[in-house]
């Protein structure tokens, strides 16, 4: 807008951030001015502490406020099962699932050769010094289900069988709710590569 470069300026760093366009960052920067400047304080304040405080885990790559993020300090976690995941993002959606209590290895992205990312660039040199110190009996692997991410899973494994006696993939195919029409031949794949036995009886 003419004559207001700090509002221009602030709309084009929030429309930086994924899913924000100029209309919604505009939008987000005319709810703080409405909430006055406590709003934005508030904002600088929590914008600075994720600068300032929030680092990587020594031993994970999760984001921690410490030397070991809050699942690495947890001794009530298994600590026999290791879980492999792209993003500190994946490991909140397997958190909330809340059925996985072992812990995690954070790769820090997936390969893609074409985009420049090879081994060399992700968390796998520490992966493959977690898995030849820690004994773990099974490595989940739960990278996303694309073809970046399948190529990642593979990667993972063949580092993990010399090390690991169980080498688990997440299962991928239909969605509870979903209609076989509308789902596209590669998630029918899964669906069928992934299928498992099934019976009906009185109690079960």
């Amino acid at each position: 807008m003419k004559g207001l470069p700090s509002l221009e300026r602030a709309v084009v760093v929030l429309s930086r951030f994924p899913g924000i366009g100029p209309k919604s960052a505009r939008r987000m920067v005319y709810h703080l001015l409405r909430r006055g400047p406590e709003a934005a304080r508030e904002l600088i304040e929590a914008l600075e502490g994720i600068r300032e405080r929030i680092c990587a885990c020594e031993r994970c790559h999760n984001l921690a406020e410490g030397a070991l993020c809050w699942i690495c300090a947890d001794p009530g976690r298994d600590p026999t099962r290791l879980c492999v995941v792209e993003e500190p993002s994946d490991l909140l959606a397997m958190e909330k699932a809340g059925l996985f209590k072992g812990v995690y290895h954070v790769l820090g992205g997936r390969l893609s050769p074409l985009d420049g990312v090879g081994p060399d660039a992700l968390h796998l040199a520490s992966l493959e010094e977690r898995l030849a110190d820690s004994g773990f009996v099974e490595l989940i692997v739960a990278t996303n289900p694309t073809v970046e991410g399948e190529a990642t899973a593979h990667f993972v494994a063949q580092l993990a069988e010399p090390h690991v006696a169980r080498v688990t993939r997440l299962a991928h195919g239909m969605p509870m709710g979903g209609e076989l029409e509308y789902l596209d031949e590669s998630t029918l794949y899964q669906a069928l590569v992934g299928r498992r036995d099934f019976r009906c009886g009185i109690g079960v």
